[in-house]
Parts: structure tokens; sequence; C-alpha cells
């Protein structure tokens, strides 16, 4: 189990950018796949960018692909969100989450993410 503290949201205008940090505790960090998620009221929680354990392979959704980049340091226990050319459409509460090697599953799953933050507000206004 890792305990998960997003940071760096806030209020941005279109265009701008921001970049949302995740710190992890736990000597197992180097291990797990790292997702970030958003959810805005009355809506489901969406997969936003996922990073394996090693930091060589990432997933994105196709509404932030090319605009988004997440990345982690290990030796820091910590991953990234890069956030660029942001829209209104990106506002949501942003959340880390943590997925353990021997859980399978898609990494756009929400499901098999076991440990979560307590989020993180973006708010782009227009």
């Amino acid at each position: 189990q890792v305990q998960l503290v997003e940071s760096g949201g806030g209020l941005v205008q279109a265009g701008g950018s921001l970049r949302l940090s995740c710190a992890a505790s736990g000597r197992t960090f180097s291990s797990y796949t790292m997702g970030w998620f958003r959810q805005v009221p009355g809506k489901e929680r969406e997969f936003v960018a996922a990073i394996s354990w090693s930091g060589g392979t990432t997933y994105y959704a196709d509404s932030v692909k090319g605009r988004f980049t997440i990345s982690r340091d290990n030796a820091k226990n910590t991953v990234y969100l890069q956030m660029n050319s942001l829209k209104p459409e990106d506002t949501a509460v942003y959340y880390c989450a943590a997925r353990r090697p021997d859980i399978g599953g898609t990494y756009y799953n929400r499901r098999v993410y076991g440990d979560w933050g307590q989020g993180t507000q973006v708010t782009v206004s227009s």
C-alpha cells in the first residue's frame, strides 16, 4: 500500500499550463503503475494518463494526447502530470492512483488502482 498526496492544482486561463505532482510514501513505489484520473461533479472518474513502473511506457486518453505528459521520478517517489494548452473542459478534480504490480487489468480501468490520493482541483477559465 502507498499513500498519495497530490499538489499543483489551481486556476489558470485557457491555453495556460500547470504541473501536478503526486508524492508517494512507501518503498514499493517504484514497482507500481501510476495513473492520473479526473472527475467533474455528476460524472464518473475518467482516465487521463498512466505510466509503467519504469517510466518506459506511457498511456494517454485521446482527449489529452499531445497536450499532457506523464512522468515519474522513482528516486523521489513522485509522479508528475505536465498539462499544456489547457482547455475549459479540462476543469476537474485530478486524482493520482497506484496499481500494484500483481494486479492485472487495463491501465485505463480505475478499478485496478487500489490506492488513491485526495485529489487536487484544476480550474481552466475561458
